[in-house]
């Protein structure tokens, strides 16, 4: 067995082009292990390869599956539960910097459903905390770098990073600038806070595409995507970067010490 990497680096427009590609070379499984729109293009691209996902939206109204206990057609894959991970993150934040305020929210426009889904939930959790959000937007690495200027100029209480695969791929980048212009700064998985980011809460990255590997596998080995149930995770991570803590000036409550599941020193 082969397998392929294609990398969009934030580039979703490139996801029709890309998955027209492997239709077109009859591949045996497209696996689009953590973005909707890569999805979203290949269900629309092919009925009849497999397509194994992992997506942070209602993959019913994606119209990806019929439903989440019987797909029914040639998609399956990961169902990350993302709003109640919003509300929890936010929350957690606050509960790390009570006196703040102002929450700046960090999305990328180019995944625009995932951004605007991503904006909705928090506005409601912050609403919800008495919180008030300034937005700001970035697509590439320059604009990150620009973001964080208008950070240093508008001076917000905290930053939340909201969750894309983009993202991911800059971590570094973003925990350092959060680090240099201190910041303290919410992100969506361990990956981020390994990197030095202060804090994280979120679905376990690793065991999620596990668990896409096992269903490919599976595929691979005979199973009917239509006849596997949507997956939806059941480990969830709450990371904190202690070193970074002391670096901003954050003392950690010691409530927050005792739920988090892992403090990098």
């Amino acid at each position: 067995m082969a397998v392929e990497y294609h990398w969009l680096d934030g580039q979703y427009d490139r996801a029709a082009a890309v998955v027209a590609d492997l239709v077109r070379r009859r591949v045996a499984v497209i696996t689009a292990p953590i973005d909707a729109p890569v999805a979203i293009a290949a269900k629309a691209a092919t009925s009849t390869i497999p397509i194994v996902f992992g997506v942070n939206r209602d993959p019913v109204k994606l119209g990806l599956v019929a439903s989440l206990a019987r797909p029914g057609g040639n998609a399956t894959g990961i169902n990350y539960f993302v709003g109640e991970v919003h509300t929890k993150r936010l929350g957690l934040l606050h509960d790390l910097m009570p006196e703040a305020v102002r929450v700046a929210v960090l999305l990328n426009p180019t995944n625009a459903p995932n951004a605007e889904t991503t904006l909705l939930e928090v506005q409601e959790a912050a609403r919800a905390i008495g919180l008030r959000l300034y937005v700001l937007d970035a697509s590439t690495s320059r604009e990150i770098d620009a973001a964080f200027q208008t950070l240093g100029r508008e001076r917000p209480d905290a930053l939340f990073v909201g969750p894309d695969t983009f993202f991911s791929s800059r971590r570094v980048q973003l925990a350092n600038l959060a680090a240099r212009d201190k910041i303290p700064a919410a992100f969506s998985s361990r990956e981020y806070v390994a990197a030095g980011g202060l804090m994280s809460y979120g679905t376990n990255i690793a065991d999620s595409f596990h668990h896409v590997g096992i269903y490919t596998g599976n595929i691979l080995k005979g199973a009917n995507p239509a006849d596997l149930p949507v997956m939806q995770p059941t480990k969830f991570e709450f990371i904190i970067n202690a070193q970074t803590a002391r670096l901003l000036g954050v003392e950690v409550p010691p409530s927050l010490l005792a739920i988090a599941d892992e403090v990098i020193e």
